[in-house]
């Protein structure tokens, strides 16, 4: 039995971005490597990229997350 279905179209309101073709798509049509979502609107979808930077560098400055800041808590 297999633990994970493969879907061979996706939902009617699924919004995607494809890394490979740079444009969005509603439902996967590409592969799962390819592709960033599901996103709520075409809209959102068609911002893939500001949000993914936008969330890295929340990531990046993230105290919580810093070497910096575990080296302060074992001196």
């Amino acid at each position: 039995m297999a633990l994970f279905k493969k879907r061979a179209a996706g939902k009617p309101g699924e919004w995607y971005y494809c890394l490979e073709h740079k444009k969005v798509e509603e439902g996967p049509e590409c592969p799962g490597k390819d592709r960033m979502g599901p996103y709520a609107s075409r809209e959102e979808a068609n911002h893939a990229m500001e949000i993914a930077r936008e969330r890295n560098v929340e990531w990046e400055t993230d105290p919580r997350w810093s070497d910096a800041a575990a080296r302060e808590d074992e001196a």
